[in-house]
């Protein structure tokens, strides 16, 4: 009976044929891993570069049977058209967006932050089942509430094409108060009896410590709020009816972008104006994104 002799050499040639396997098998790994990156990057690059390039595209090139990937003259004049357009007020809608979304963020930042603080560290009866109530509440879809909600701020309030009916509706939101707690709950309970303990009161313990702490948190609600009242449609379309009073994106779908020549419709110009609503927006995102990150996962830590 014949036994093999493991020598030191025969030791180094394994561990050098295991080395190099497990090298290929990661080359392996990332080649699959950036090939699905760039297909999926694919697919979400290339709608915003036809709408890129159809904002620059000529209508002849438009009404061509075969579309091209380029244009050789591009018309930067579709933008003035686009700005000149008579429904589509850019400087107003850009004007009624940002005061609508600035007031109605700084009303959710506040119901949040208060709200956030006494579910997770003010002791009072019945807090688990008051908040359990509220995570209740994102199950049910907002368009459910739209019609109850339209009710009550239109007929009953007769708060129509007011800056009221963009606003108030919106400064409480469940998903930003749940972010928040959760956050909040990472905070030592040592922090909170040793300030009780020099006299601190609740509201001096929240500003001087809590929001500190919880900063990177507050700044992706801010964000994440500022692009939704930014992408806002829905809700301005049914309440605020006049063009004074309308978002950008229902601006954008109000106007009528039509050819002075032909009297069709300008795809070229109209492509040109979402571009001017979509940019501010994706710049946001792109400078940002690293702060919306770090809030979300600075929340999700535990529970």
């Amino acid at each position: 009976m014949s036994s093999k002799v493991i020598t030191p050499q025969s030791e180094h040639m394994n561990a050098q044929a295991m080395i190099k396997r497990e090298r290929i098998l990661r080359i392996i790994k990332h080649i699959i891993l950036y090939s699905f990156l760039i297909i999926m990057a694919f697919f979400v690059i290339v709608p915003f570069y036809w709408m890129f390039l159809v904002s620059l595209k000529t209508s002849a090139e438009l009404e061509a049977p075969i579309q091209s990937l380029f244009t050789a003259h591009p018309q930067w004049i579709n933008y003035k058209n686009a700005l000149s357009t008579t429904e589509f007020n850019y400087g107003r809608l850009l004007y009624n967006t940002i005061y609508v979304g600035v007031l109605s963020t700084i009303g959710s930042l506040i119901t949040t932050i208060l709200a956030a603080f006494a579910f997770a560290r003010i002791k009072f009866k019945g807090s688990n089942l008051m908040f359990s109530l509220f995570m209740a509440t994102m199950m049910i879809p907002g368009e459910m509430m739209t019609i109850t909600n339209y009710k009550t701020v239109v007929a009953d309030l007769k708060w129509g094409n007011t800056y009221t009916a963009l606003i108030v509706p919106f400064i409480v939101s469940v998903f930003y108060i749940y972010l928040l707690r959760q956050t909040f709950k990472q905070i030592p309970d040592e922090l909170y009896y040793a300030a009780k303990v020099d006299g601190t009161g609740d509201f001096k313990y929240l500003l001087k410590i809590m929001i500190p702490i919880a900063m990177p948190t507050i700044i992706t609600i801010t964000i994440l709020k500022l692009m939704g009242s930014w992408n806002s449609y829905v809700w301005p379309n049914l309440v605020a009816n006049k063009l004074e009073m309308r978002l950008i994106t229902n601006g954008l779908r109000g106007a009528a972008f039509t050819d002075p020549e032909t009297g069709r419709i300008a795809y070229n110009t109209q492509m040109a104006a979402t571009v001017l609503v979509t940019v501010p927006l994706l710049l946001v995102f792109i400078f940002l994104r690293k702060y919306i990150m770090s809030g979300v996962s600075r929340s999700g830590i535990k529970g």
